[in-house]
């Protein structure tokens, strides 16, 4: 598995990948002590990223690989559902999986999406509209929301 890291507008995010599909996106808490490999395929996907931080793409078109347990997977695919603009609470996503009862295994799942961003964990709020919850900070969920002109939080 290769990487490769990128400044944004929003700090440096890393993603892994093999083969030209997007294993991981996450974002890096301290500066990068190794830059990775970029590639035809990662400047892609970091346009792409920086296309949805101005305001310009509202979903992504490059491969992606969900890796994770079938759980996980079946509530990743759930998220990639929501459009964008919209939110769902934890308790839609447990309902959208058949299991009404598993907000609490849903907001494990989201912290476990290896994909942020991509697969748009940002998009789950609280049951009362709170933000609630995020790999990547409150504040960037916040910012996340913001840019997708959210305003319902």
């Amino acid at each position: 598995m290769a990487f490769a890291t990128y400044e944004t507008v929003l700090g440096t995010f890393r993603i892994d990948y093999e083969d030209d599909v997007a294993i991981s996106l996450t974002k890096l808490k301290e500066a990068p002590s190794e830059f990775g490999i970029k590639t035809k395929f990662t400047d892609i996907v970091f346009a792409q990223l920086d296309e949805y931080f101005n305001g310009i793409r509202n979903r992504f078109e490059f491969k992606y690989e969900l890796r994770g347990t079938q759980f996980q997977k079946k509530v990743w695919q759930v998220l990639c559902t929501i459009p964008y603009g919209e939110t769902r609470t934890y308790k839609e996503i447990a309902k959208a999986i058949g299991n009404k009862n598993a907000s609490q295994a849903v907001g494990l799942a989201n912290s476990k999406n290896p994909l942020m961003i991509i697969v748009p964990c940002h998009r789950v709020i609280g049951s009362k509209g709170d933000l609630v919850g995020y790999a990547g900070g409150l504040s960037l969920k916040e910012t996340l929301l913001k840019i997708e002109e959210i305003s319902n939080i």
